[in-house]
């Protein structure tokens, strides 16, 4: 080998090594395969991975527990970002609910995605119409670590209930739960999630069901005394089965962070989405009417991120 080439080779070799060095991998949590958690996580690394070689982060987004599974992952160091329900954000940073004890205070708000609903699926033949009637039915609560179980325990606890209180309170992930109800062996199923949603979609396509009012005095004070929840609407005829509206209540899907993550990491992620924000409303339904004025205040209660302010304030958001 000739010394230009030696030298050359050499070069290379030292360029390669540098580029290797400036990459970061960065890790997403998300949700079962059949919501719009995931859907989230994919759509934001696709986004960040177009710009691999100007920032070097190198983005993937696998399906998790959910909620309070994603919280405690980015506590523990072991991913970089998460999707959160805003109760689960509040919890964690407050060190209440599902994270007494563990109080999670470095955790950082990133920004606000869409709205999600405690949405209820009952089979036709359970008769079940309201969040009542599923006393002594068979119901999945969620599976542990979601979001959607710690809705439902709240809802229980509010009204007094139990897991006690249902004939079988099982604990499927989304992803099964469809077949459940149609394999007749739960007769009602929880998903806090945004809309339109093909687990749902699925479930009522494939057996008579239809969706379950959830409203009253006591959901009524839940929103009133907890900032993080708000009323909603299902919109009639979005699923078989279900002509008309249907009330309940939900959260915001929230995107967080901890403070030990770089300024200039979650500044890239974030300048990815929203440099990037009307292909990104077109990944998936329930973005269609996001607004980046609402998704950086909404829904946040754990402090911003210092690298999302600093994005933030030269849009000129902030």
């Amino acid at each position: 080998m000739s010394f230009l080439k030696t030298i050359t080779f050499a070069g290379a070799i030292a360029l390669a090594s540098a580029a290797t060095a400036e990459e970061r991998f960065i890790t997403i949590g998300t949700g079962g395969q059949t919501g719009v958690y995931f859907v989230v996580g994919q759509s934001i690394c696709r986004l960040v991975n177009r710009d691999t070689a100007k920032t070097g982060l190198k983005c993937t987004a696998p399906s998790t527990g959910g909620s309070i599974a994603n919280v405690n992952a980015i506590a523990a160091g072991d991913m970089d970002m998460g999707v959160a329900q805003s109760d689960v954000q509040y919890n964690a940073y407050n060190g209440v609910a599902d994270f007494e004890g563990k109080k999670f205070d470095k955790e950082r708000a990133v920004f606000s995605v869409h709205g999600e609903l405690l949405t209820l699926v009952a089979r036709k033949d359970a008769n079940i119409a309201t969040f009542d009637d599923l006393k002594g039915k068979r119901v999945n609560v969620g599976n542990p670590g979601s979001g959607s179980a710690a809705t439902m325990a709240v809802v229980l606890a509010a009204k007094g209930w139990s897991n006690a209180d249902f004939s079988l309170a099982s604990e499927l992930k989304p992803a099964e739960q469809a077949a459940a109800l149609g394999d007749n062996k739960v007769d009602a199923i929880s998903y806090v999630v945004g809309h339109p949603n093909g687990s749902i979609q699925e479930a009522t396509s494939t057996v008579e069901a239809n969706m379950v009012t959830v409203d009253g005095p006591v959901i009524d004070k839940l929103v009133a005394d907890n900032p993080y929840y708000a009323k909603g609407v299902i919109p009639g005829g979005m699923y078989p089965g279900s002509p008309d509206d249907t009330q309940t209540f939900g959260v915001k899907a929230t995107f967080v962070t901890s403070a030990d993550v770089p300024d200039e990491v979650v500044y890239e992620v974030v300048k990815a989405v929203f440099d990037n924000f009307d292909r990104f409303k077109g990944l998936h339904p329930a973005f269609a009417n996001l607004k980046p004025e609402e998704m950086i205040k909404d829904g946040l209660s754990a402090p911003l991120h210092p690298g999302a302010i600093k994005y933030y304030k030269e849009r000129g958001w902030m």
